[in-house]
This record gives C-alpha cells, structure tokens and sequence, in this order.
C-alpha cells in the first residue's frame, strides 16, 4: 500500500497541470481575475488530507486510484472553494502564510472564483466509473448542502448568549467534519466496497474529523503563526464561539463566565490585548488541557469505528496509522 507521501506526489502531480492543455480540467485564458485566484487558491499547499483520504480509501479497498483521481481533485477543489468564502465572512487576510484571495484580489472576486469552484468541483467528482457517478452525486451534493448548514450555524451561534457543546458538535460535524466522512466514503464506493465498510470508513472519517476540528480550534488560541499558516487569535479577535469559549463558559463558576463574556465579546480592545486577557482566563479554567482530551477521545473513537469494518486488518493499520500521521497537529 502506497505511503502518505506517495499518494500526495501522485496528487500533487495531478493538482499541478489542472487547468492547463490536456489536462483533466482545462481552464479558459480568460478572465485573469477569475481564473488567477483560483489557480492562486490551489497553489497555496496544505496536507491535502480529504483527497489523499479519498485515494487511500479507494486503495485500501482493492481499487485503482487513477479510478479516484478526479473525484480527488474535485473534492480538493470543493474544499479550498470552502475556504475563499470562509475567509470573506471571517474577514481573514492570511490563509496558509498568504494573502487570503478576498484580501489580495477583493470580496466580489473571491465570491465569483469560489462559485466557479463548485462548478468545477463538481465536474470532477463525477468523471470516474459510469455506475458510480449517481451515488456519488448523491453524496457530494448531500455533502455540499450540509456544509451550508454548518456554516449557517456557525453564524448564527455569534448572535446566541449561549452554545452547547452538543449543538456546537453538531456544527463542525455539518461544516468540516462530513466532508473527511465523504471522502472516505467516496472512495470506497469507487473501489467497490461493501456497503457495510462504507459507513464504517465514513464514520471513522467523521469522528477523525471532529477531532481534527477540535484542534483547529486549539490551535487557533495555542499555536503558531508559521506552523498553523493562519493568525493566532483570530478567533477571538472576531468573537468567535469555539469548543474552548464553550468549554471555558460550561466549566466556569458566575463571576468568571460574565467576566470572560464581557472581555470575549468587546470588540473595542485591541486584539493583542483582548487574546491575552482570554487566553489568561482559558489558562485558569484548564480549557486548553480538557480540549485536548476531547481531541484524544474523537481519535480513538474514530480508530474503534474500523475495527467492525470487514477491511483486513492490514488495511485497517494502514489507515490507522496514516490517518493519525495526517491529522496529528503540532502546536
């Protein structure tokens, strides 16, 4: 079975030529301005995590990857259109170390070049195996509505007092995590794969993603800049509900969840300033500590969803140990 650094060479080689002649997807001349940013978008790097799940899903189920290749790019490609809107609606300027497209280009151009995303992306993740292309319409249209979902209710949360830890699950699971689960899914599906091993490599996808999520929220607060490719305390520079805000508020007595609600929606402190004072009150709660615990318990009950599967436990290993290769993040 192919390594994570193979698969992603393989990817990347793809990844490389799109949109040029003769490739899978040739892009027009014109318009720069919808056509620059979005080649801009998909040269800024990152794991490819959803891809390469793809791939290594279709493989780990006896299938041919070059079976899965498009519907790798063009789960890529949906993914990165994700994040040009993402980045409009967070007002963001930095996006893996670089200008943000809204922030290079504009919001209209970004806008338009994430819509064509879609269309692109979904051109591409139906030019595999005749028979599979309905079921895999199916779950990527499925997918793409849900994604709207969550981040409608990542919006929406700005505006509550109060977000449950469940309800906020349920929210990542909808926004980031489903897309991992579908992947995975589709991938399998590709190589022929029970219906069974689907569900089960889709819920690994989905508890793996969660956790993943969890993370990022972490990181957000505890990272780096230079590791993490995007500013830290963005989130609470924009007050945004994260797992650690609503951890910190459920485990807080009184006084200090209406001190740290106070600081955490004044949007009149300087930021550097605002993240101190929070970070302090996370510090003091042990936020940070019972975040990464909640990280850990995502990844082992994702590691658990393989074990009924029905793929070998060569296969299972395999995915396992990638798996956790891939989302494992430093700080």
């Amino acid at each position: 079975m192919k390594s994570y650094k193979e698969l992603l060479d393989y990817f990347n080689s793809e990844l490389s030529v799109l949109g040029s002649e003769g490739s899978v997807c040739t892009f027009p001349s014109e318009p720069d301005n919808l056509y620059k940013p979005i080649i801009y978008a998909l040269n800024q790097g990152g794991k490819r995590l959803r891809p390469i799940l793809l791939l290594l899903s279709c493989e780990i189920n006896g299938g041919n990857i070059k079976d899965a290749i498009c519907p790798a790019l063009g789960i890529e490609i949906f993914h990165n259109f994700t994040l040009l809107h993402d980045d409009i609606m967070d007002n963001a300027t930095v996006r893996r170390n670089k200008p943000t497209v809204c922030n290079k280009w504009n919001n209209n151009i970004a806008i338009l070049a994430g819509d064509t995303m879609f269309a692109l992306a979904i051109t591409l993740v139906t030019n595999t195996k005749s028979e599979f292309v309905k079921p895999i319409l199916d779950i990527f249209s499925q997918t793409s509505v849900k994604v709207c979902e969550g981040q409608q209710f990542d919006m929406d949360f700005e505006n509550e007092k109060f977000v449950s830890i469940d309800k906020y699950i349920d929210m990542i699971y909808l926004k980031t995590a489903i897309v991992i689960s579908s992947a995975l899914k589709i991938g399998a599906l590709i190589a022929g794969a029970s219906v069974k091993t689907q569900n089960a490599i889709a819920e690994y996808g989905k508890n793996i993603g969660l956790a993943f999520q969890i993370m990022d929220d972490y990181l957000d607060t505890y990272g780096n800049t230079e590791t993490f490719g995007k500013t830290i305390g963005n989130d609470i520079s924009c007050c945004k509900k994260t797992f650690l805000y609503l951890k910190a508020l459920e485990v807080a007595d009184t006084d200090t969840r209406s001190i740290l609600t106070t600081i955490y929606n004044d949007c009149s402190l300087p930021p550097a300033t605002k993240t101190k004072k929070v970070v302090d009150i996370f510090n003091s709660l042990n936020a940070n500590n019972i975040t990464l615990e909640y990280v850990d318990y995502y990844y082992n009950k994702a590691d658990k969803c393989l074990n009924d599967s029905g793929l070998s436990p060569e296969a299972v290993d395999h995915l396992k140990e990638l798996g956790n290769s891939m989302f494992r993040r430093n700080c």
